[in-house]
């Protein structure tokens, strides 16, 4: 049946989908605009650390009275996690630790989660999702975010019978970006501190995405959901536009730019030189995918694929993505099919904190979209073997010794307190999927 028909048929039983919203911010809030005009789904409570601003917020995207007054407004996640009249929580808070703690609880309450968090997923996600699975709910990925969309197009493929040789999304790409710090960012988006302030927006949140770090995370997201491969070496970000796809992303030895056939990559919507790619995907995702025979590749030149040069590669994209807009997916995906849009099912990728600048013993890091340190994507492998700091473990720890810029920071350049539930959930994620039982699994 179709979501909406079972939407409907919730409505007219009077029995909706009841969804537990924990912060809300710009995602949330995108989200809670949705509501009142989606049948058969109701916002039964929204935990935020400022629970009256949480109220003012659902008032300024539309909310009338009755409804926020049929909304309870807290500041305590866990007892709304555990409400009855909760059926789906969406973790909306972008804080690793806390999204960790809010998925195990929900597991714990026998309630689905929509991991809007993708930090706290790229830190232990296949951890978080096998104690889904064993509790018998949905743990999924968040559709309107560029991984859950990008999933969507891969499961096309493949469920089509073609091979995919390569999955991602589009940014805004330099490699001077990756030393880009708070206090740098709003030239390169175009604003004043000040306008970007009155828009609500945070410097660090919004330098995350521009210095690579929120790329790469995405990027193990999809690897580690689809189970692609990560490039050796980190994201490229080729310059590349929605009509060049196939011939840019295809393997090397075929005449592309990527290291593997079947991996993540990000394109730049900027050349190398600061001018702009022609029908950039920015704001988009795709998926680059193989024709099995001659037959199939003839199709693709019969029904107006667009191709590279050989005819065997094409590629399907969306241009954009609509953040918490769309959210409604995959929330009536898991409480009215029972399916994610997109999970974690083995370790291949890994987020690492590297130096923005040379660091000095004493110095404090200041987590994702800092002034200290980016996160790079790497195979998992690897990551486990240079005993690298995740980007999700990288605040609030102090170093030891000097890390020159550019350079890995390791476990053992940094004090930190491993007894605490994110480092720990951390570890047992680590030791449940080597790189042996990581294959088996995938």
């Amino acid at each position: 049946m179709y979501l909406y028909s079972s939407l409907l048929q919730c409505a007219s039983e009077h029995q909706p989908v009841r969804v537990g919203l924990i912060g809300a911010g710009k995602f949330g809030s995108m989200f809670l605009s949705q509501v009142p005009t989606t049948p058969g789904l109701v916002v039964s409570a929204i935990a935020d650390l400022e629970p009256a601003a949480a109220q003012a917020r659902c008032r300024e995207v539309g909310w009338e009275d009755e409804r926020i007054s049929s909304c309870r407004f807290t500041d305590d996640a866990a007892t709304m996690i555990a409400a009855a009249d909760v059926d789906v929580v969406v973790e909306a808070t972008g804080h690793p630790a806390a999204g960790i703690k809010h998925a195990l609880l929900c597991s714990e309450q026998g309630k689905h989660v929509i991991m809007v968090n993708v930090e706290a997923d790229v830190l232990a996600g296949p951890y978080l999702a096998q104690q889904a699975r064993q509790a018998g709910v949905v743990y999924s990925m968040a559709y309107g975010d560029q991984p859950a969309l990008t999933i969507e197009l891969i499961d096309w493929a493949r469920s089509c019978g073609f091979k995919v040789v390569a999955a991602g999304k589009g940014t805004k790409y330099l490699p001077d970006y990756h030393q880009s710090t708070p206090d740098t960012v709003w030239s390169h988006y175009g604003l004043s501190a000040e306008q970007a302030a009155a828009a609500g927006m945070r410097s660090q949140m919004f330098n995350s995405f521009l210095d690579g770090t929120k790329s790469s995370i995405e990027m193990a997201a999809i690897a580690n959901a689809a189970n692609l491969r990560v490039p050796t070496d980190g994201l490229a970000f080729p310059p590349c536009g929605a009509d060049d796809l196939a011939q840019v992303l295809r393997p090397a030895n075929a005449g592309g730019k990527l290291e593997f056939s079947g991996q993540v990559e990000v394109v730049s919507s900027l050349e190398r030189d600061g001018e702009a790619v022609p029908r950039d995907l920015r704001w988009g995702v795709y998926c680059v995918f193989e024709a099995p025979n001659d037959y199939s590749a003839a199709c693709f030149r019969q029904y107006g694929m667009n191709t590279d040069d050989s005819g065997r590669y094409s590629a399907m994209y969306k241009p954009f993505h609509l953040i918490g807009l769309e959210l409604n997916i995959s929330i009536l995906s898991a409480a009215l099919r029972g399916q994610p849009t997109g999970t974690p099912v083995c370790f291949n990728g890994d987020v690492v904190a590297i130096a923005k600048r040379d660091l000095q013993p004493g110095e404090m890091l200041d987590g994702e979209g800092g002034f200290t340190v980016w996160g790079k994507l790497m195979p998992a492998a690897a990551s486990v073997a240079a005993r690298a700091l995740p980007i999700g473990l990288a605040s609030e720890l102090r170093i030891r010794r000097e890390i020159r810029q550019g350079q890995v920071v390791t476990l053992d350049a940094i004090d930190a307190d491993r007894d605490t539930q994110a480092w720990q959930v951390r570890e047992r994620m680590l030791a449940q999927f080597s790189q042996a039982d990581n294959e088996k699994a995938c």
